[in-house]
């Protein structure tokens, strides 16, 4: 029969760091711990596939009692103790630990093996009954509701009420007296509230909490983060059985989490908060605001100075950031966990540029542990320091960023809001795992408790949400949904505006200004004042060494492109020309050639465009130089470029010498049932080749003017919604003669590719007849998925969230590139266009071009770029380099 329960204690674990698959994280960072000779309390740890059967038959798997029997054994011959003892009680902590960390996701008991008989032993032998009775009841309390059923705020209320009876303002100062009274009133709640006692058998009451914590891997919190975080649902979760050291002792003990490095910004320093005199759920959970880690070394000055040697062992160790829990029981210090931290965004790239810099980790080994997701953030918007706002409150600043949405009060509420399209901040007094679903739905976290290290800063940092924690000066009332800050009240439906990076709540919505990174990049503010933005630009450094795929942007306009280049662009993907005619003159240039009754009054139209197409190109070049610029020939439908009625229509007719129904009569000859699969791409240019002729006419004399300035000008012109081989012989034809032509008349030679865009099936079916002719595919899959699946993206948004909810497809196919279908017609169309043109160039230039697993996929299947937007540009770059990476191992 297979190991399923390992022991740790004494020095010597039976698991190690490298078997999280099978102890979870935090099991198989305890068996490290040990094996380090790190004071850990000495457990067991069941599992995680003993989880997974479990959940699969509802029984415990056979032997496994037995194993879990010699185990505690184990433990009692460790610790000098013994279950149900009245004289030198064991008491241990229960806990969940996924293989990947889940914080605050599943269920934790604390002191259990305590009941009538074993909280009188532990009192004589701490010679403290407050602490044993305080330990009872925090049991009672926490098993009730996580095994029992019992709801936490019933005894919360209990609570409440004998601090009132009692005329005392904590719960550490509650009396002995007091307590031996609630821990009666909690037996009687739970007896009420279930119809059974309260199980007295330490037994008996731990297999109830090993089951609860194997339950809590369904519940809807934990459902929830691993949907969101992509975590496999057939991993399940490991326990943790540990002897319980205690915090709640008196003066010489307590409590804390601390983080080797700030993980809101990154800075080399140690980082924390603890507690005298408490459990770790009053620090986590955020139930008393705890005091900043370095207040320790007055308080419990040798705990710290262990604290401190312990957390640079450490992370040298394990060689990240490290997340810890400790307790100091009289004294002596206790770690109690150890993960990798949960960072901001700019934590995450200032530490791996660090640590690459102190010789922890290799330049590789920095580039995998930013995320994609992370470089985005460090793109959204803060507020504008010159906007003049008195903030309502002041609280901690968790989680950088800034976020404005309506004041809501319930995480239920803030998702349904924030799924009809409203922007919603969630405010709670604090934040418990249950509200993982508001969390999710909201632009950030306000509360009015807890620490920098509460649940809503850590998810918050997790997430990349914004989130102030701990505004002490607001008032939060749930029940009438308001929150008051002094004077003022704000009531759900109400904006506010709250500030990340320094912790301000602001009435309204405030005005943003652009990032570090962003204000960098534009050329706004100087590199060296910004240490987010150095470190950003060293990891897509060594990013970029390691990729295969190069990035280009998808740029209308010289502005754009600046842009573009400014995040490391390298060329242009997709430059859409119908873009360019939508403003002041163009527009209207434009409808004179859609109205023209004949090619000459095309032609007349279509001179007066020629100009500002050349301007625009012109512009683009130059932001380019060097880089090639891919340029998609006109491609809607000219029916988009009209008006449909009202005043505009009556302007348009009077402009152009029409009357009103002679307008109508060409609008409505123009209206196709479908014209997505209308008259438009190159089937306009067929139709009237002197919109091609005039295209090619300014891409040719603006190359040649941007040339003559000295810049290096490698222009690619796409041919759009090519079906056959013809339809491409038929466009290049006319775009090589007007090249002859410019070029020719002109006396220049410019390179120039000519190539195609692959939205088509067809298209990608007859690759191998396309490539004899064109030098370039770029690959438009937002039109190949629509046309592949038979979906309209505008209105399949009505139902596709239904086909991903119940698993009919595994992601929305217009924002993650689909490999079975799509992928498959990417990938031979590659295949078959280089077997007729072995230096065929291919990309892809739809908006999974800046997509991580898209990117990927493209890297798989051999493309040579992905094109995207200018924003998302930074975020390809490093996705490119993870598919490289992950492609190598």
């Amino acid at each position: 029969m297979p190991q399923r329960v390992y022991f740790f204690g004494n020095g010597k674990a039976d698991g190690d760091r490298d078997m999280k698959s099978v102890l979870g994280g935090k099991g198989a960072n305890l068996a490290e711990m040990t094996n380090l000779g790190v004071p850990v309390p000495p457990g067991f740890t069941i599992s995680c596939d003993v989880c997974v059967a479990w959940l699969d038959q509802r029984a415990r798997p056979d032997g496994l009692e037995a194993e879990v029997r010699e185990n505690v054994a184990r433990l009692e011959a460790t610790t000098g103790k013994r279950f149900g003892d009245p004289t030198a009680p064991l008491l241990v902590s229960v806990r969940s630990g996924a293989a990947t960390s889940m914080p605050g996701m599943m269920e934790t008991i604390l002191n259990l093996g305590l009941n009538d008989r074993t909280v009188e032993g532990l009192a004589t032998a701490s010679r403290n009954g407050r602490f044993a009775y305080d330990s009872y009841r925090r049991f009672l309390q926490m098993y009730g509701d996580v095994v029992l059923g019992v709801p936490f705020g019933d005894f919360e209320h209990l609570l409440k009420a004998k601090r009132m009876t009692e005329g005392v303002a904590s719960d550490a100062e509650l009396s002995e007296g007091a307590l031996r009274a609630l821990v009666d009133e909690y037996k009687r709640l739970i007896r009420a509230r279930t119809g059974k006692d309260f199980p007295l058998d330490p037994v008996a009451q731990l297999w109830g909490a090993i089951e609860a914590v194997w339950h809590s891997w369904t519940l809807k919190k934990a459902v929830d983060y691993r949907r969101v975080h992509g975590i496999s649902e057939r991993l399940g979760t490991a326990v943790n059985v540990q002897a319980m050291v205690f915090g709640n002792l008196g003066d010489t003990s307590g409590t804390g989490v601390a983080f080797t490095r700030n993980p809101s910004t990154g800075e080399h320093h140690f980082y924390g908060e603890f507690l005298v005199n408490a459990q770790g759920e009053d620090v986590v959970a955020g139930i008393r605001t705890p005091l900043p880690i370095d207040e320790m070394a007055k308080a419990l000055p040798a705990a710290y100075e262990a604290l401190l040697l312990t957390e640079r062992r450490l992370e040298s160790h394990f060689r990240d950031m490290q997340d810890l829990e400790f307790t100091v029981e009289a004294g002596t210090l206790f770690l109690l966990q150890t993960r990798t931290g949960k960072r901001s965004a700019a934590a995450a790239v200032r530490v791996a540029d660090d640590m690459v810099s102190e010789g922890l980790i290799t330049p590789k080994e920095a580039v995998k542990r930013v995320t994609p997701d992370q470089l985005d953030q460090l793109l959204h918007p803060v507020i504008d320091a010159g906007v003049r706002a008195e903030p309502l409150a002041t609280g901690l600043p968790a989680s950088p960023g800034a976020a404005s949405g309506i004041a809501v009060f319930d995480p239920d509420v803030a998702e349904q809001r924030a799924a009809a399209g409203e922007a919603v901040i969630l405010v709670r007094d604090e934040t418990t795992p249950e509200d993982f679903h508001g969390i999710v739905a909201a632009k950030g976290v306000l509360t009015a408790r807890g620490g920098m290290t509460s649940h809503a800063a850590v998810v918050c940092r997790g997430m990349g949400k914004c989130a102030v924690v701990g505004a002490k000066d607001i008032d939060v009332d749930t029940t009438t949904r308001r929150f008051t800050a002094g004077p003022v009240t704000v009531t759900e439906g109400e904006w506010i505006t709250i500030d990340g990076a320094t912790g301000r709540i602001f009435p309204g919505n405030l005005p943003t200004v652009p990032s570090e990174v962003v204000r960098v990049t534009s050329g706004t503010q100087a590199a060296a004042q910004a240490p987010v933005y150095r470190a950003f630009s060293r990891v897509l450094g060594w990013a970029d060494e390691m990729r295969r795929l190069k990035v280009r942007a998808n740029a209308d306009t010289p502005r754009d492109a600046r842009i573009a280049r400014g995040f490391g662009a390298e060329g242009i993907g997709l430059c859409r020309t119908e873009h360019m005619f939508f403003e002041g003159e163009r527009i209207t240039a434009m409808r004179e050639m859609i109205v023209a009754r004949d090619e000459a009054g095309r032609r007349r139209a279509l001179a007066k465009l020629l100009p500002m197409q050349r301007l625009d190109f012109d512009g683009i070049f130059e932001a380019m130089d060097g880089y090639p610029v891919t340029i998609r020939l006109l491609d809607p439908p000219l029916h988009e470029f009209l008006p449909h009625g009202g005043e505009e229509s009556k302007h348009l007719a009077r402009s152009l010498g029409l009357t009103r129904p002679a307008l109508t009569r060409i609008v409505e000859g123009l209206r196709e049932t479908n014209p997505m699969l209308g008259h438009r791409g190159c089937r306009l240019g067929i139709t009237y080749p002197e919109i091609t002729e005039m295209q090619a006419r300014a891409i040719f004399e603006a190359a040649v003017k941007a040339k003559r300035r000295g810049i290096d000008v490698r222009p690619e012109i796409m041919i759009p919604l090519v079906a056959t081989v013809e339809e491409f012989r038929n466009q290049r034809y006319i775009i090589d003669g007007v090249a002859e032509q410019v070029l020719g008349g002109m006396g220049e030679s410019v390179p120039y590719l000519v190539g195609t865009m692959i939205e088509l099936p067809r298209a990608a079916l007859t690759a191998d007849r396309i490539a004899e002719s064109a030098e370039f595919f770029s690959f438009g899959t937002n039109d190949l998925t629509q046309t592949t699946f038979g979906l309209s993206r505008d209105d399949a948004g009505r139902f596709l969230h239904e086909y991903v909810a119940r698993g009919i497809l595994e992601h929305d196919p217009f924002q993650v590139l689909d490999e079975q279908g799509v992928g498959k017609l990417v990938s031979m169309a590659v295949t078959d266009g280089r077997r007729s043109r072995p230096s065929l160039k291919t990309g892809i230039c739809g908006e999974h071009g800046g997509e991580p697993r898209s990117i990927a996929l493209c890297h798989a299947m051999g493309l040579d770029y992905v094109s995207c937007s200018p924003f998302r540009v930074p975020i390809a770059r490093l996705a490119a380099a993870h598919a490289a990476l992950a492609a190598s191992t």
